[in-house]
């Protein structure tokens, strides 16, 4: 997934460079990284793994010291674009999506271990392969309810899938939808407003408690894919469409009391939940107050003071605002009450292979890329760790790969792009650098085009509109030579960052591989890999594949890790945190 409303990033591009460095100071006691120059990042995603059947049980395992009631105050940036689970794909909606909707699966977070295990949520388990992992059999649970009373059942489930196919459904992820019809499912299924179901030789609801998944292809990494917020049961009787997303009907342990678009949105208790068919949510308080639209830095200021409702306020998805980030790293009366953990996406330079056609070119860019004045620009350690590889420390299969020795000469290793350059023939050539208009991108830029002018590039510099830019660099005739972006794992398996990111046959408009490149043996891994059943080993091929990539090919220079980093009211207790979507974990959050 591209970090489309990534808002811990955002919320530093209104801040220079040299703000950043001051108030994101690398040094600070949150800094990941050692002063020598190397990493300590280490792969989370060996937590990851599956679950059994019994780890579906309810209830959620009790916290330490928690206990039922209160009020959690939640401050939020902005308002939530979508509260339809089909249309939700972005981490803050995607965090207050746990609250009111539950899903075939999902992540299972111990509060004392941080280990995170995917396991069924409505089903008994993560699924029952077939045919090869082309078909998956899911058995929900008993006692399911929506939010008044009435029973949930597979074929709530299969409506709420087939109602993705509408034409309206344009924000969620996509991914059941083409595994069940193609690239252009669209074509074949417009949804089931016509009274016109998706046969069952697609997906079959043949009792209220079985639902079975017919996909063209092999995917076995499909239980990752039904924790996604579109993957849920949504009654027919209550779908009005685009409508829905004003007062979408609760399957999980709160339901909206009111909500006003912009302002503000109150979940209360769900009575309707039962906590012995949900494995996930502990739901200890009684209600979660949300005020929309707090501007920063305010919002940091009143989390740091915690005066009033405040005492028990959070933001789930958003980052503390920059300006405050030394002191909230530095002083100890913040120490206890900070979260500062991976956000499953990596920041990477694109070259356009069509453009820039000589390898060695490339990776003489890798070399002469700065990156710890790229990690200062970027709000220092705390923000984003200095990362060397195509997929993120939060996927499966993920190991330390650092093929242009770049922790050791973090700043950048002129010598060594100059000697590649003459090697090339090309001492001096010319690249076209785009970057998104903004205070963060442009000080960045400045940067990166320093360093590639110290090597010998002659660097032309182009402010791209924000709200278009990745439309600009996604064309294929594109005019740039170089441009950023990031992108991350909708789950922790690379397939979701390797074939969208790096797939040749994928050059249309609009697409993710961001450059160009089209490697006949990467394409040709691609198709092997994805026919794998073993999730193990095809975590291994994908990460091989990718290093693969970054070493022969250069077409990317990965360079920050990106991290979350936020401050809550000393009122609340059990904090966890969800590395896969890179947000605060409300599940498991009391009130003191």
């Amino acid at each position: 997934m591209r970090s489309r409303k990534a808002r811990f990033a955002s919320a530093c591009m209104a801040v220079g460079a040299l703000t950043l460095a001051a108030a994101c100071s690398s040094g600070s006691s949150n800094d990941t990284g050692s002063k020598d120059g190397t990493s300590g990042t280490k792969a989370t995603a060996s937590n990851f793994g599956l679950g059994t059947a019994a780890d579906s049980t309810g209830p959620a395992p009790e916290i330490d010291g928690a206990k039922k009631g209160g009020t959690v105050h939640d401050l939020e940036q902005d308002g939530f674009d979508y509260l339809d689970p089909g249309q939700q794909y972005v981490s803050d909606q995607m965090s207050v999506s746990l609250l009111y909707n539950r899903t075939l699966t999902g992540y299972k977070i111990d509060a004392k271990t941080k280990k995170t295990v995917l396991v069924g949520d409505l089903a008994t388990d993560t699924g029952v392969l077939s045919d090869g992992a082309k078909t998956w059999t899911y058995k929900l649970k008993s006692g399911l309810k929506f939010e008044d009373g009435t029973p949930i059942t597979s074929k709530d489930v299969k409506y709420g899938i087939e109602r993705l196919f509408a034409g309206y459904q344009t924000q969620g992820p996509q991914y059941v939808q083409k595994w069940l019809l193609g690239p252009d499912y669209r074509k074949a299924y417009t949804g089931p407003y016509e009274g016109k179901e998706l046969p069952a030789s697609v997906l079959d609801a043949p009792d209220d408690s079985t639902l079975v998944f017919h996909f063209k292809e092999a995917h076995p990494d499909a239980p990752y894919a039904m924790a996604m917020p579109n993957i849920s049961p949504v009654p027919k009787a209550k779908d009005d469409k685009d409508k829905y997303n004003n007062h979408p009907v609760s399957s999980g342990p709160y339901k909206i009391a009111s909500y006003k678009a912009g302002k503000s949105l109150v979940f209360v208790r769900n009575t309707n939940w039962d906590p012995k068919t949900d494995p996930i949510r502990n739901a200890y308080p009684d209600s979660w107050n949300f005020s929309l639209g707090i501007a920063q830095p305010g919002l940091t200021d009143r989390l740091m003071a915690g005066s009033g409702d405040d005492r028990t306020g959070i933001d789930l998805s958003g980052a503390a605002a920059p300006e405050k980030m030394q002191t909230l790293s530095t002083n100890p009366q913040y120490k206890a009450r900070t979260v500062n953990e991976y956000q499953p996406y990596v920041e990477v330079l694109n070259i356009n292979t069509k453009r820039i056609t000589d390898a060695k070119v490339r990776q003489a860019i890798a070399y002469a890329f700065p990156m710890t004045q790229v990690q200062t620009a970027f709000g220092g350690a705390a923000q984003g760790e200095l990362g060397t590889t195509l997929i993120s420390p939060t996927v499966a299969g993920w190991k330390a790969f650092d093929p242009f020795g770049k922790l050791s000469a973090p700043t950048g290793d002129i010598e060594k792009a100059k000697q590649l350059l003459k090697e090339a023939g090309q001492e001096h050539p010319k690249l076209s650098y785009a970057y998104s208009n903004t205070t963060r991108w442009q000080n960045i830029s400045l940067i990166v085009a320093n360093s590639l002018q110290k090597a010998g590039f002659q660097v032309t510099r182009k402010a791209i509109d924000p709200t278009s830019y990745y439309t600009v660099v996604g064309k294929v005739d594109t005019p740039y030579d170089l441009y950023r972006t990031g992108w991350g794992a909708d789950w922790p398996n690379a397939s979701t960052v390797v074939p969208p990111t790096l797939d040749g046959r994928n050059l249309a408009d609009g697409t993710n591989n961001y450059s160009f490149l089209n490697d006949p043996k990467v394409n040709s891994e691609i198709d092997r890999i994805q026919q794998i059943t073993d999730l193990t080993k095809q975590a291994d091929e994908w990460r091989t594949l990718s290093e693969y990539v970054l070493k022969t090919d250069t077409s990317q220079v990965p360079f920050l890790f990106d991290k979350f980093f936020g401050v809550y009211g000393e009122g609340l207790g059990g904090i966890t945190y969800n590395q896969v979507v890179g947000v605060i974990n409300p599940s498991t959050v009391f009130v003191k």
